[in-house]
């Protein structure tokens, strides 16, 4: 097994750091099989792991469970961190909101252990059941190897890497009884109103699914874009008609300079790429990003005006607490202070602020964060106010667009 799944981690995973390396571990025999190669591989190249337990609160016996795991995890020396999914349940979609809250609860265990990369179990079998649930209707992602955690602003800086994907869930069961391990079955897997369940009991067995990698192009598309001042990012408009990625690219990027969770639908990008792909110039909007385009450049930004639909919303900025604002801006004040748009407030900001100001494209001027404090009133972007104040729209572009190949240093 080993042999299995330490090339995936040899490519993504680097061998000069020391930071740690979280797996998610249920307990199953996927996420043992996982944990037991991860561990001899981390031993081998002098990383760390940490364990991450889930506990969902759907089954009774979960909290046997995590204790288990805990076993498990200081049989083998590994820190372990149990996790538990609380409130209220939804009664539709309870396995889509249970893996968004899985996610979540990894990706924020992930960050404040320092780890940035999110070991996943999946298995060839799971793409398999995937493919079979999408062919009746499901939307349900194809996993990849690797790549961004999909929460946000909980998994910004957070990759997930699946190095079993190659592997199908009876040899990895085979391999476990042969070294005497026991593991864990979840009697989900096996309830018939869940649609993996059911694509399991119809028997979608593991097969040679390749995973679904960002579209070719995708990378050198975010590679090229340009941050100028204002954080507003820039596109040549030659580069978008001379691939085939243009329309995911710009669903990422519509997406990045908005700050939103949810992409925007697909028919919405295919009209705004028609026209981008064009020489007219044009003024967009999408996903609560403003898009331009004049010449052979297209810019992206965000849309001020999506202030008056429950966006760009005024938050306390603790000092000393980090604070994600507008899903674009990672915050930490040294003093207690509050962040809101500078719209309709330009005139608050001191002279010099104003002439930076000039600067930025006129149309993402009122989105850019402003902090108040007392009488006093600061764009950090335009100065340094002793608010940090970090762009991550860029960043999580490159990393939707496949542009991050590998752990980050």
């Amino acid at each position: 097994m080993e042999a299995r799944a330490w090339p995936a981690l040899g490519r993504r995973l680097r061998a000069d750091t020391r930071t740690p390396i979280a797996v998610a571990f249920s307990g199953g025999g996927d996420s043992l099989a996982l944990l037991l190669s991860a561990h001899t591989w981390a031993l081998a190249n002098g990383r760390r792991l940490i364990a991450l337990h889930v506990d969902h609160g759907l089954q009774p016996e979960g909290p046997a469970w995590a204790a288990r795991c805990a076993e498990t995890a200081a049989r083998l020396g590994v820190a372990f961190q149990a996790l538990a999914w609380r409130g209220e349940k939804p009664a539709r979609g309870l396995p889509a909101a249970a893996r968004l809250a899985r996610h979540r609860l990894l990706a924020e265990a992930a960050r404040e252990a320092g780890a940035r990369v999110i070991l996943l179990g999946h298995t060839a079998d799971d793409l398999s059941e995937t493919l079979a649930m999408r062919a009746e209707g499901s939307t349900t992602p194809l996993a990849r190897e690797w790549g961004p955690s999909p929460v946000w602003p909980e998994g910004r800086d957070v990759f997930l890497l699946r190095p079993l994907l190659a592997v199908g869930r009876a040899e990895i069961r085979g391999w476990l009884a042969a070294r005497g391990e026991t593991w864990i079955e979840d009697p989900a897997n096996l309830d018939l109103r869940f649609a993996r369940a059911r694509a399991r009991a119809a028997g979608a067995h593991a097969e040679a699914v390749p995973p679904e990698p960002p579209p070719e192009g995708a990378a050198a598309l975010a590679r090229a874009v340009v941050l100028e001042t204002g954080d507003v990012m820039r596109i040549s408009r030659r580069a978008l008609r001379e691939t085939s990625a243009a329309t995911a690219f710009l669903s990422a990027a519509c997406l990045c300079a908005g700050g939103g969770e949810r992409p925007p639908r697909r028919e919405r990008v295919e009209a705004l790429a028609a026209r981008l792909l064009g020489e007219a110039a044009l003024t967009a909007t999408l996903a609560g990003a403003r898009i331009e385009a004049a010449g052979e450049s297209a810019w992206f930004m965000r849309e001020a005006g999506e202030a008056g639909r429950g966006g760009l919303p005024e938050t306390p900025l603790p000092p000393g607490d980090t604070v994600v604002w507008d899903g674009r801006y990672e915050m930490l004040a040294r003093c207690s202070a509050q962040v809101r748009p500078l719209a309709g407030a330009a005139k608050r900001l001191n002279t010099e602020q104003q002439r930076a100001m000039l600067a930025v494209r006129a149309g993402a001027r009122s989105a850019l964060p402003l902090v108040v404090r007392d009488h006093e009133a600061a764009c950090p972007v335009l100065a340094d106010d002793g608010t940090q104040a970090r762009f991550l729209g860029l960043e999580r572009l490159l990393a939707a667009c496949g542009a991050v190949e590998r752990e980050p240093s």
